[in-house]
């Protein structure tokens, strides 16, 4: 647990930085990772788990007709993906209140480029507080009004998959033609068919609120440890969202780096369970839910170095009417915008890492591997993690370098969680 003594810390309140690498948080990636390395395994099973899919999503007008006409492989401008993760806030103890309905607490934007050889991935902190436009929810007909300012994650209660999409686009200025809603049990599911991901701890890691308890050292987390793992907030970082999204991040980074293993892609039984845990537990836009779509998905990123998927955090700065909410970092954001706009191949050779992980090289205790202590009992996460080491350069001279205040990493990248200890 934490020292009491210990001078408590703004939710969102800037750390120092330095050179190195960020982790970024998405459990929804969970599922792409297995779309984009697993094309044979999609290819086998995707018609008959669309089929029995329960259901899917319309998107806008516009982004319905791209998504129909357009193949996903040759968009002009590269090709976006939506991915939210989504769960109900009741029993997540990690606000003041339980709160009825869904959020999109875990959002992904997705940016493959036209010549599929990079792919972006940017994560929006849910409580950002952006424009939501006006969205009727799908479920009950109600309306709801365009707000100037609101709290990011509640665009999915308000209306659904297309109200996050539609706040996104906004956001970035782009066209946003498919989308795919993942809940936490499919992030359970796939850990299980992997066997368990192994994720480094820099700092011990006790949260009393998921039942989460980790020396530090590597550990090989499955089922709802690595549910607990992902969902913790009390137990890293300064335990703030944005240090939860950093130490998701390394889980993540684990969970690419162990499906792109000659072991796990040489293996059509683990491949088959990977891509049915992803699909079945997805609901996907009309265009997404398309076998074709999927298949060609795969197979334009299939053999795409893990040191070119690079995973950034929409910048963002302290909202100065609001400890507890942070706003758009405008500048830093403008060119991150414009260079996904423009489809412009960007690095990151001046980023740090986040808030609760660390580059493995700097972390303490990482050379004993531990057995995994970590039982789940709840929901949560947090912390404030910073790189000692210089960052591995993914520049090149035809790439664009994003500001350093954008916090990423390359999924190559081996980072380690920090614990709140």
């Amino acid at each position: 647990m934490p020292d009491a003594t210990r001078r408590p810390l703004a939710r969102h309140g800037r750390l120092p930085r330095r050179r190195g690498w960020t982790t970024l948080a998405s459990i929804v990636a969970s599922a792409l990772a297995v779309v984009l390395v697993s094309g044979t395994s999609v290819a086998a099973i995707a018609g008959a788990q669309l089929a029995s899919a329960p259901s899917t999503v319309k998107l806008s007008t516009d982004d319905q007709s791209t998504a129909q006409t357009a193949d996903i492989t040759a968009i002009k401008g590269g090709a976006n993906i939506l991915l939210i993760g989504s769960d109900t806030r009741v029993g997540q103890f990690d606000s003041a209140d339980d709160v009825e309905g869904a959020r999109n607490d875990v959002t992904m934007l997705i940016h493959i480029s036209q010549d599929h050889q990079q792919l972006t991935a940017i994560s929006f902190p849910r409580d950002l507080m952006v424009p939501i436009p006006a969205c009727t929810n799908p479920e009950t007909g109600t309306t709801y009004p365009a707000a100037t300012s609101a709290q990011f994650n509640t665009a999915l209660g308000n209306g659904g998959v297309s109200c996050v999409v539609d706040t996104v686009e906004n956001l970035t200025g782009l066209s946003i033609p498919y989308a795919g809603l993942i809940t936490f049990d499919g992030v359970i599911e796939m850990s299980n068919a992997l066997g368990g991901v192994d994720v480094c701890v820099a700092e011990p890691i006790n949260d009393t609120y998921t039942g989460l308890h980790l020396t530090a050292g590597s550990h090989n987390l499955e089922g709802s440890d690595a549910l607990a793992f992902l969902r913790t907030r009390h137990g890293v970082g300064d335990g703030s969202d944005l240090a939860r999204i950093s130490s998701q991040q390394v889980f993540l980074s684990a969970l690419l780096r162990k499906v792109t293993s000659d072991g796990t892609l040489s293996n059509p039984i683990t491949l088959y369970k990977l891509a049915g845990a992803a699909l079945s537990n997805m609901t996907l836009s009309d265009g997404l839910a398309q076998a074709r779509t999927l298949v060609g998905l795969a197979g334009a990123l299939r053999g795409m170095s893990t040191a070119n998927m690079l995973f950034v955090q929409y910048p963002v700065a302290d909202d100065p009417a609001d400890s507890a909410r942070v706003i758009v970092d405008q500048d830093a954001a403008h060119t991150l915008n414009v260079a996904l706009q423009n489809d412009q191949k960007t690095s990151l050779t001046d980023s740090s890492t986040g808030r609760a992980s660390e580059e493995s090289g700097t972390a303490s205790g990482t050379a004993t591997t531990a057995p995994s202590t970590g039982t789940s009992t709840g929901s949560s996460g947090s912390s404030s993690g910073t790189s000692t080491g210089a960052a591995t350069s993914t520049a090149t001279a035809s790439s664009t370098p994003l500001p350093s205040s954008i916090t990423g990493q390359s999924a190559s990248e081996e980072t380690c969680s920090v614990g709140n200890n």
